[in-house]
């Protein structure tokens, strides 16, 4: 596996260099001077155990663990990526597969959770630059295993603790399901992640 772009404009020009996995940048270049040069030789690169995980105890794992310890990182995921679905609702962007399914099945939660969704999708995919979380290494797959929990607890009146349960659960259940897949694939993760 091997990739090198070069672009060249206004007189100069930018490499970039990714080598055995799409991942693995080994060189980036501006004009002729290295601003990088690295990556990971031989295609070895270390990856995470994921064999610890399966359905059983990452809900235990989420029952027990201390909602304080995940809430940065979470609550990013709650306000980036409602941010762009919201954008998404607005239209404009893309397909509006979101909007869509709002105007033509209403504003029932199973409609509203599929909606936010596809709604990020539309504006991520479209070219909106908010920021998302991903997950498994996706922003497709962030807000399919994200959005559709937030409305459903927004529709509960779940706790921001039971909000961060469910989202623990989300992400850890997308991830296991991902991890016999490999890094890429022809399986869409958003399978995955709408599980």
């Amino acid at each position: 596996f091997y990739i090198n772009v070069t672009v060249i404009g206004s007189g100069h020009s930018a490499c970039c260099e990714i080598m055995d996995f799409h991942t693995n940048i080994t060189r980036v270049m501006q004009d002729e001077q290295v601003l990088f040069q690295g990556g990971v030789a031989g295609g070895q690169a270390e990856e995470t155990d994921r064999s610890v995980l399966n359905v059983e105890e990452i809900i235990q794992f989420a029952d027990c663990l201390d909602t304080a310890d995940v809430e940065e990182v979470l609550g990013r995921q709650i306000d980036y990526n409602s941010a762009i679905s919201e954008q998404g609702l607005k239209g404009g962007w893309g397909a509006e597969v979101g909007r869509t399914l709002r105007a033509m099945y209403g504003d029932s939660l199973p409609v509203r959770a599929r909606a936010a969704a596809a709604a990020g999708s539309d504006a991520r995919m479209s070219g909106c630059e908010l920021p998302v979380i991903i997950v498994s290494g996706s922003g497709n797959q962030g807000m399919t295993a994200s959005l559709p929990v937030i409305e459903y607890a927004k529709d509960l009146g779940a706790s921001r603790e039971e909000l961060l349960r469910a989202l623990a659960v989300a992400d850890l259940i997308t991830i296991h399901q991902k991890t016999s897949i490999g890094r890429l694939s022809a399986f869409c993760g958003a399978v995955s992640a709408g599980s």
